[in-house]
């Protein structure tokens, strides 16, 4: 591919959080252009908000249907798709596209249950696409750093991981706040039928789960969660507790909690292994904290000192500049760029790249799923 990367896009329009996000991530290393889109259920909502983008008006679609048909006859149809609605339209749009051939960039989770996930998996397969999963937080280069320290063994056998997500902003029943008819994502995301089965365990759980996984490697074999929804009347959790028995011994918690007053966004991960440990904590992204047992607390800045190769291959600017939320999902779409062009060249192997997969997605539904039926057991232990 000499020219940019032809890019359609599903959700996202007038009002909307994760599509800007999107937008802006895949522009920063200038490798994707938005060419086509179906940004809204609403279609004159959707056209409306093309027009606002710059689509042109033959590839400005009223519904993800049309674009996924009419975008599959083009000579010049986009090579991509990124799809950021509510999560229950995942499942259905991916599939849509899939069958078309189109390669799939998906907001997480990836579907509602793991039936669906399962069908979006085998698709995957036998359509041999490109399915990313916007899991943004496995871009940073702190993060891609932890991974790196973890393999060769700097931290010896893994034994303890915490891993918290912690928000306060559904601390009060804003779903339901008489004005303006409420907040729109607080009502959607306490929707079990547009969220799913989970509430905060969906939204930022899921977040805590897959980082702990990425940067560890290890799996999962038994888990254990009490999920709770303290404010009256909520669907669906707001609070989850979670222990969790990992292959080789190690044991990990997590927290999530979007009650919790104090919190912005606060997503942080503790390793211990029995030579030494990490912490990170994503509202400070660029220092990455490692100790040895008996010496001293090392800071690692990003781009800076004690970084290695893995973390400097996705830092853009020098240490001291802050640099974060939108370069971990620019870090995605650029990894995703890559397995496109080296697919074009039949260069394409999916161990060169760090993009989360449909797998990981389906691993996420896993952990939702596993969760509530531990949950609803009296915590119980139960085999992930």
């Amino acid at each position: 591919m000499s020219q940019k990367i032809k890019l359609g896009m599903v959700g996202g329009g007038q009002g909307a959080f994760i599509g800007a996000v999107h937008r802006i991530a895949s522009r920063i290393d200038d490798r994707f252009e938005l060419v086509a889109g179906a940004f809204s259920s609403n279609p004159e909502k959707s056209l409306a908000s093309g027009k606002e983008l710059g689509i042109s008006e033959d590839r400005n679609y009223s519904d993800y249907e049309e674009m996924a048909e009419k975008e599959f006859i083009r000579g010049d149809k986009i090579d991509a798709v990124a799809i950021v609605t509510p999560n229950h339209m995942h499942h259905p749009i991916s599939m849509s596209f899939m069958k078309k051939g189109f390669n799939v960039i998906c907001d997480k989770p990836l579907a509602m249950n793991i039936k669906e996930c399962e069908e979006l998996v085998r698709t995957q397969k036998e359509e041999d696409i490109i399915f990313a999963l916007t899991h943004n937080y496995t871009g940073y280069p702190m993060i891609r750093q932890a991974r790196a320290m973890c393999q060769q063994g700097d931290l010896g056998n893994i034994r303890v991981i915490q891993a918290e997500y912690a928000q306060d902003w559904l601390t009060l029943d804003l779903e339901n706040q008489p004005d303006s008819g409420g907040n729109k994502q607080a009502s959607w995301r306490t929707d079990p039928s547009q969220s799913g089965s989970g509430g905060c365990i969906g939204d930022i759980g899921t977040h805590a789960y897959n980082l702990l996984r990425y940067i560890t490697q290890l799996q999962p074999h038994q888990i254990s969660a009490e999920l709770t929804s303290f404010v009256p009347g909520r669907k669906l959790d707001d609070n989850a507790q979670i222990s969790l028995r990992l292959n080789g011994g190690a044991k990990a918690t997590i927290w999530s909690s979007q009650i919790a007053p104090g919190n912005e966004n606060h997503l942080q991960i503790r390793i211990y292994g029995e030579k030494a440990g990490l912490e990170w904590c994503q509202e400070d992204p660029n220092y990455l904290y490692f100790t040895k047992y008996g010496s001293p607390k090392q800071k690692i800045t990003r781009g800076g000192a004690g970084a290695i190769s893995a973390a400097n291959e996705v830092s853009r600017i020098p240490p001291g500049h802050p640099e974060g939320y939108l370069e971990g999902f620019a870090n995605i779409y650029s990894d995703v760029a890559n397995a496109l062009i080296d697919k074009k060249n039949n260069e394409f192997d999916i161990n060169k790249y760090h993009y989360p997969t449909v797998e990981d997605g389906l691993e996420g539904i896993r952990f939702i799923e596993r969760s509530i039926a531990s949950s609803n057991s009296d915590s119980s232990w139960i085999n992930f």
